[in-house]
């Protein structure tokens, strides 16, 4: 439970952002994903005569992180979709907090881009709320970079919770600092990310500060429980993390990558800590 008050505690920063940004829509999209994550938990639990243990706030910040994660746009019942289908299939089946192979938010999130495409677009503009492009969509299309300041402060369309890069590191800086996540994961992920830039002549800053890359790298592929055991492991997951992300940026079919990358890695977890267990000292 301690840890998962850390955790919104560092996303508080974001969260307040996206509400600043976006008002209404981001109240709502907040609310309707923490009150079908908590109640699809509560409800799982009890149909299941399993002790009832949503004071531990995993369900919250899963409704949390998965608001964050999604266009301001997308429908309410979309919203409510994944934090059910996160919670339920992503965590409560596989036998609850604790043992679930896949991070609930990104599942969750999965099965929306899935279930109901197009509905995270249209992307808007902060404030205004404008329809326009993100970012990634941008240099894409029209191989245009956005000014820094905007990326680092947030002026910028996108994911509730992922525009603005200064609020998501303050937040990073007190997981790390607190221990609630290892500084690993997060760190072999920006050097993947770094290391193709460089040798593909790429701007390395536009990277890290766009996209989800440091809400995903920070908050979520540390995930304890979906992540690797071992320290060698986590500096493999999170460069194989970092690697599908800007792999994908860059020649795949989607502008961004995240999910993909986290869920893809959350797979190879058991082969990983099997491969990077250490051996026991000979007598």
């Amino acid at each position: 439970m301690k840890m998962m008050k850390g955790m919104l505690i560092a996303l508080a920063p974001a969260a307040l952002f996206a509400i600043y940004s976006y008002r209404l829509s981001a109240v709502l999209l907040i609310a309707v994903s923490i009150a079908a994550a908590v109640g699809s938990e509560a409800l799982y639990q009890y149909l299941t005569k399993k002790p009832i243990k949503i004071k531990d706030l995993s369900a919250v910040v899963t409704g949390l992180l998965l608001a964050l994660t999604v266009s301001p746009s997308l429908p309410l019942y979309a919203a409510a979709a994944g934090s059910v289908v996160g919670i339920v299939i992503g965590k409560q089946v596989f036998g609850g907090y604790g043992k679930n192979i896949f991070n609930p938010a990104l599942f969750g999130r999965l099965f929306i881009i899935y279930a109901f495409p197009g509905t995270m677009t249209p992307w808007l503009s902060p404030v205004d709320l404008v329809s326009t492009a993100t970012p990634l969509q941008v240099i894409r299309s029209e191989g245009t970079l956005t000014p820094l300041p905007e990326l680092f402060l947030g002026t910028i369309p996108g994911s509730l919770g992922e525009t603005s890069a200064l609020l998501l590191l303050l937040g990073a800086a007190y997981l790390i600092y607190n221990r609630y996540a290892n500084w690993r994961i997060p760190l072999s992920t920006l050097a993947a990310v770094v290391l193709v830039c460089l040798l593909t002549g790429q701007d390395i800053l536009f990277h890290l500060f766009s996209g989800s890359l440091i809400l995903g790298a920070f908050f979520m592929a540390t995930d304890p429980i979906s992540s690797p055991k071992t320290q060698t492991g986590r500096y493999i997951f999170g460069f194989g993390v970092g690697l599908i992300i800007i792999a994908m940026r860059l020649w795949g079919w989607l502008p961004e990558g995240t999910t993909f990358a986290i869920i893809g890695m959350n797979i190879l977890v058991p082969l990983i800590n099997r491969y990077t267990k250490p051996k026991p000292k000979s007598a």
